[in-house]
């Protein structure tokens, strides 16, 4: 737990905000997150790498709202995006488009037409059919494309196989012994402009060496390429840097930094990361209540009103995430199976937690704020969650909770 979730006198506090005060005005269940929090993080990537010319590019996908996107674009971060709705989020947010890297293997015609139009940074590529579609597109619209190639270096970032995408039996990126040569092919297409290099291996890394080795076999790439006369005008070095659920130890953003920095030493590329969860994975909470305590023969069940269409992680990776009482109590713990009333075996938010709990009490499953909204769907027909955000003694709401009458509005029953 950061410090900007804690206890006061056995109440659980977002910043200056009781916990229990959002659940009672907003509901369960609910996403919140510290403007402090975020803020903070940030502000350690951006001084860690002051050293060098750098574009810190939020991942979007780990936490798309507005609010949030604005809170980064103010901060001064770019934007890493992986479809058009992305992009186009990320400039309703009020963000620079020219601060955009586009990447994803499955980039459609009418993806590309709209970043082109909103004249984004680069183009992460990730196969030969993608330069050519590009290039047609491009030249469709009379304009040039800037791109990279996301180069797939093979290497094993010791995560979760589901978050790995480093490694040649991954669909992301390029065969890194066919970089050269698509990268010589691009050089020559009229319609595209090389100006850098893209890596990213995979998500929730607690090592920093893939990072550098990663990193290391990418810059013989930029060097062959230079030596041939294309000269790099960036390097995007990827993010997946990784936060403490549980017993985790990754290193710390100085470290990560610190790290990168001395890999690029004497080079004059400018530097892009795409930081994701370590953004905004400590900086957020689910909030969720006890709707039913149901004891068994070999395990007792909480049952909460939140599920996994609310937090996907625990049923899709087998994630862990801390849960905490939002009220402290004196009573007698007891192991729980906390678990959401879909129906599926696999609904479950954590097993054999130990809680002191009655029907009614309020839970936070910690470090929620990553790929815990953006991955939520509507299964069983459950509106998502509401989602605020804490500023001090402030409680703004971001996103209203969805009505279920919003959920099948665009639905027709035919005769």
């Amino acid at each position: 737990m950061t410090h900007y979730f804690h206890y006061q006198q056995d109440q659980l506090f977002a910043e200056n905000v009781a916990l229990a005060d959002i659940a009672e005005k907003f509901g369960t269940p609910c996403y919140v997150y510290s403007r402090a929090a975020l803020t903070d993080a940030y502000r350690q990537f951006a001084d860690a790498l002051s050293a060098r010319e750098h574009l810190i590019c939020f991942s979007v996908k780990s936490n798309s709202n507005l609010a949030i996107l604005n809170l980064f674009a103010r901060l001064g971060a770019g934007f890493d995006i992986v479809s058009g709705g992305e992009l186009q989020r990320v400039l309703a947010a009020g963000a620079a488009a020219n601060k955009v890297v586009f990447s994803g293997v499955g980039k459609t015609e009418a993806e590309m037409r709209l970043a082109l139009d909103a004249g984004i940074w680069c183009f992460n590529v990730e196969s030969s059919a993608e330069l050519d579609r590009l290039n047609e597109v491009a030249g469709q619209m009379g304009k040039i494309a800037p791109i990279s190639l996301r180069v797939n270096p093979d290497v094993d970032a010791k995560t979760h196989p589901y978050i790995s995408t480093g490694l040649k039996q991954n669909k992301f990126g390029i065969a890194y012994a066919e970089a050269l040569t698509l990268y010589r092919k691009a050089a020559g297409m009229a319609h595209l402009r090389v100006t850098g290099m893209d890596c990213h291996i995979g998500s929730q890394l607690t090592e920093i060496s893939p990072f550098i080795a990663a990193a290391e076999k990418v810059l013989v790439l930029v060097d062959q390429l230079a030596h041939e006369g294309v000269k790099l005008e960036h390097l995007d070095l990827g993010g997946g840097l990784g936060i403490r659920y549980d017993d985790e130890t990754p290193p710390s953003i100085a470290e990560y930094a610190q790290a990168l920095l001395g890999a690029l030493q004497g080079r004059s590329e400018k530097l892009i990361v795409e930081p994701g969860r370590v953004l905004v994975g400590n900086a957020g909470v689910l909030l969720t209540r006890v709707e039913y305590l149901k004891p068994g023969e070999e395990k007792h069940f909480a049952i909460v009103d939140a599920a996994m269409n609310d937090l996907m992680r625990p049923a899709l990776y087998d994630a862990y995430h801390a849960i905490q009482p939002v009220n402290r109590s004196p009573a007698v713990a007891q192991k729980y199976e906390v678990v959401g009333p879909i129906c599926e075996t696999g609904d479950f938010l954590g097993h054999a937690r130990e809680l002191a709990l009655d029907q009614g009490s309020l839970l936070a499953l910690m470090s929620a704020g990553a790929y815990g909204m953006s991955m939520s769907s509507n299964y069983n027909t459950r509106p998502r969650a509401a989602e605020v955000m804490v500023d001090g003694s402030h409680m703004h709401l971001i996103r209203e909770r969805e009505t279920v009458a919003q959920l099948f509005a665009g639905e027709k029953i035919i005769a």
